[in-house]
């Protein structure tokens, strides 16, 4: 049983959340809060699996309430819904340790299926908005001075297949570039999760970009 808190401080969203996840057989609303600050206080004492965030909300916004809830260890897992043209924290969000993120706007089995792949521990991240979302906002995270250099101990491939899935390519379409079979992808991610000390493919391409490996605008 996936245990699920909403997050929201619109009751209505909410409830029209918990419709649908009570109609699941391996899903359990385990709590709701209006805001992250009730959020902290609601998982101190009621174990959740997937938090189902909103970003923009009062006393505590949502990527501050997903720092926290991140940096506490490695569950709950965080699920980031945004309305992506006027949340710019999505990108924040992804920094502070979420799991991935959606539109607000998505169908309801796409929001169950999400949750069930980040409770199952991979990331959410579909690639056409991730495009969009990082060459919007990566510009300003990597002017600083802060990049990493050098090849971090990834061998050419690797490095190759970091690339890619920092431009938004899915597994698919990365094993049709490279020519390879789509389990020796996801070999190459795992590795590269590993090697660079990274959770899931969320990270991968907030560190591709953090270390500028890729800059926003890249060609593919």
């Amino acid at each position: 049983m996936i245990r699920v808190a909403l997050v929201d401080d619109q009751h209505l969203v909410r409830a029209g959340f918990r419709m649908v996840l009570d109609y699941q057989d391996d899903m359990a609303v385990v709590g709701e809060a209006g805001d992250g600050e009730e959020a902290l206080r609601l998982l101190r004492t009621t174990p959740a699996d997937v938090v189902v965030m909103d970003l923009r909300m009062p006393v505590m916004d949502g990527v501050t309430a997903t720092r926290r809830i991140c940096a506490a260890g490695p569950l709950p897992r965080v699920l980031v819904l945004t309305t992506f043209d006027t949340d710019e924290e999505a990108f924040a969000a992804l920094q502070a340790g979420a799991s991935g993120f959606l539109l607000k706007s998505v169908p309801p089995e796409d929001l169950l299926k999400a949750i069930r792949v980040v409770a199952g521990g991979e990331a959410v991240v579909a690639p056409r908005v991730t495009r969009r979302l990082l060459d919007r906002f990566a510009g300003r995270l990597t002017a600083s001075d802060q990049a990493v250099p050098g090849p971090h101990g990834l061998t050419d491939r690797e490095r190759e297949v970091l690339l890619l899935v920092a431009q938004g390519l899915s597994n698919l379409e990365i094993s049709v570039r490279l020519q390879v079979a789509d389990t020796t992808v996801k070999t190459h991610i795992g590795r590269i999760l590993n090697k660079l000390g990274l959770r899931d493919r969320v990270q991968a391409v907030v560190f591709a970009y953090e270390s500028g490996l890729v800059r926003p605008g890249d060609p593919h």
